[in-house]
């Protein structure tokens, strides 16, 4: 018996000495290639099917922790919601992607209690009032509804300074680690100055305004007196709305130490003696401890792997654009 059907089929060769050999040869030889092509082909769409498959399954695998959590939250439970990194428009940490997990948490059955995860050096002070805006109203419609409160605290990791503690002062209560570094209470703003160096290589800046004031914090430019003066009036204001923030916040928890909104920062043990925060313990503590719901689920809104190579790719290539020919960064909580 012949097994033919998964042989190749290929037409008979004349013999050697046949005028028609060397055509048929070369003949064979073409059909092969061609063969060969189509089955590189083959193999190739196989690959990358395989590769997508493998992409798709790494998606499925990084998310399932979080709907498995999330399918079985219906009982008891303590939504932890981490802002990590840099507060900032299109950051892990913006003000969309954490009031997106606030409202969630919020709505959510068995939720007993509420935990910011911090680990930022702060940002933005418009994202981090965003979010400092929303808790606030969160919590006071919680209340209205339920006739109750939702606790809601702050705990730092690592770092929650300046942008990240502006967010903190919102909670209930704030807890870090005795070497987490807590405070920065201050306010900034970069630039450079080359105008020597301009001098030195004998080149002219020609910038053209329609506006005085128009090309203020230009690198390459003088820096007058009087707009050096102005930008610290504007540094001064956003300044004394953080401070407010934290008074309200914080209340008489604080010490009368004013060196406390200098910019200055502090471990977590000595952020208790200054009423930074309000005791030392980690998310898991404040869960079992003040919550009484031990289970924790992960409310955090995450990019998908796509979405993170992506962003992050253009976010630093336009930062260090920024940052190299302009020379000035923007206004930060740090």
């Amino acid at each position: 018996m012949k097994w033919t059907f998964w042989t190749r089929r290929r037409d008979p060769m004349p013999a050697p000495d046949s005028p028609d050999w060397e055509r048929a040869l070369i003949n064979q030889l073409a059909l092969d290639h061609l063969r060969d092509q189509r089955r590189g082909r083959r193999w190739g769409i196989l690959f990358k099917f395989l590769l997508l498959a493998y992409l798709i399954a790494l998606l499925v695998m990084a998310n399932s922790r979080d709907l498995f959590d999330r399918l079985s939250s219906g009982e008891a439970h303590t939504a932890v919601i981490k802002i990590d990194g840099v507060i900032a428009p299109e950051a892990d940490a913006s003000a969309d992607r954490v009031i997106a997990a606030l409202r969630e948490a919020f709505e959510a059955d068995g939720v007993e209690g509420i935990v910011l995860r911090i680990n930022s050096p702060g940002g933005s002070p418009v994202q981090a009032g965003y979010i400092n805006d929303e808790i606030k109203r969160l919590k006071a419609n919680y209340r209205e509804e339920h006739d109750q409160d939702l606790p809601v605290y702050a705990v730092a990791t690592d770092l929650c300074a300046s942008g990240g503690y502006y967010v903190a002062v919102a909670a209930d209560a704030i807890y870090a680690d005795k070497a987490s570094l807590v405070g920065s209470i201050g306010v900034r703003i970069g630039s450079f100055g080359f105008e020597e160096v301009l001098k030195e290589l004998g080149v002219e800046r020609r910038l053209l305004t329609a506006g005085a004031n128009k090309g203020i914090l230009d690198p390459f430019s003088p820096f007058p007196p009087e707009q050096q003066a102005f930008i610290q009036t504007v540094l001064d204001d956003l300044h004394e709305q953080f401070i407010a923030e934290v008074k309200a916040g914080r209340g008489e928890r604080l010490t009368d130490d004013e060196a406390i909104f200098s910019g200055l920062f502090w471990s977590g043990q000595e952020s208790v003696a200054l009423g930074l925060v309000d005791g030392l313990g980690s998310t898991s503590s404040v869960a079992r401890d003040l919550i009484g719901a031990e289970k924790i689920v992960d409310y955090t809104k995450k990019r998908d792997l796509f979405e993170s190579f992506s962003r992050r790719l253009g976010a630093s290539f336009a930062a260090g654009v920024l940052d190299v020919f302009l020379g000035v960064g923007p206004v930060t909580l740090r």
